[in-house]
């Protein structure tokens, strides 16, 4: 790790992060969750807000696919989603849900700036809450050209948030 230039969970502490919250409204799996807490970290992301029943660390689980990234990430818990969504608005952030609607914008189409911003992942199978969306700034969606019209919610947040990184 050391000839890698890793950061110590002290140094990664005390860095700057982007201005950036990741929201798990109502994430099932903790795979995912770990998963997210690793691109978290990897983004130097500000804070993750897990929402509803999305798993909490400490749990193995959690941990399988996080590799230490929920020791490095700050993360608050809220019982909804709504709940969070509120508190940051109330702090002037823009809130961006992932999801696919008749307004949704594609993603290579956002011009992201280096402003305060939330960005909603919902639930693996529902998506994310209409009350929820009702209160997001604007809807994104990630587009594909396959069979399929989901991704997987880790990796979408991956590509998310690495867009998102590259146009600040």
């Amino acid at each position: 790790m050391e000839a890698l230039g890793r950061k110590t969970v002290e140094e990664y502490k005390k860095i700057d992060k982007l201005p950036i919250v990741v929201i798990l409204d109502n994430i099932r799996s903790m795979h995912n969750v770990g998963s997210i807490f690793r691109t978290a970290d990897a983004f130097l992301i500000e804070s993750v807000y897990l929402c509803g029943f999305t798993p909490q660390p400490p749990h193995r689980d959690i941990h399988k696919t996080a590799l230490g990234a929920t020791e490095t990430v700050n993360w608050k818990y809220y019982n909804t989603t709504l709940e969070a969504v509120q508190y940051l608005k109330q702090q002037h952030y823009t809130i961006w849900a992932i999801e696919q609607t008749t307004k949704s914008m594609a993603l290579q189409n956002i011009a992201f700036h280096k402003k305060p911003s939330a960005i909603i992942f919902g639930n693996e199978i529902a998506g994310v809450e209409a009350d929820v969306l009702s209160l997001c700034d604007a809807a994104i969606e990630i587009p594909q050209y396959g069979t399929k019209h989901s991704l997987n919610v880790s990796v979408a947040a991956g590509i998310v948030l690495w867009q998102m990184i590259n146009s600040l």
